[in-house]
């Protein structure tokens, strides 16, 4: 039997937070058919942001790629909270980084590492994804890091 995406989050030493619930008129998951798709989430840890300003100014890679993980974190509790049970999780399908930072960082690409190895980490094979990494001007709250996912449900 395989090992499931609750012991691997155990054996990485990470308890899902409660999903954190929409700051605006909209939902922060939406279902149609087999996929699922988060709104974007912060890096939020116990309800505090943890990396704010631009990289390439306020924050280091090694920051943001700790920011992205966090957010990862989140998109799985909004998963679980969307499905009741990550094991109804076929595939993380893809996985949009947003990274707020100045004009000349180009290491976004980086950032968004600390999400992806984590969610492979997290889900296995199920967890291999196509992936964007987008540098902007700013995002909500000065996050320095935004991150949306899709996936295919049972």
């Amino acid at each position: 039997m395989s090992e499931t995406i609750e012991k691997r989050l155990s054996d990485l030493g990470v308890t899902l937070p409660v999903a954190a619930a929409p700051a605006a008129n909209y939902v922060p998951y939406c279902r149609t058919g087999n996929l699922l798709l988060t709104a974007g989430q912060l890096p939020l840890k116990d309800g505090k942001l943890q990396a704010s300003g631009l990289l390439g100014r306020d924050v280091d890679t090694a920051a943001g790629k700790d920011a992205a993980k966090y957010c990862a974190i989140n998109i799985l509790a909004q998963a679980k909270a969307a499905l009741g049970d990550l094991e109804k999780i076929r595939r993380l399908v893809k996985i949009t980084v947003f990274v707020a930072s100045t004009a000349d960082f180009v290491e976004q690409h980086l950032v968004a590492n600390g999400a992806s190895d984590f969610l492979v980490a997290a889900l296995g094979e199920r967890g291999k994804h196509a992936r964007s990494a987008v540098g902007t001007a700013s995002l909500p709250l000065n996050a320095a890091v935004e991150i949306e996912a899709i996936f295919e449900v049972e």
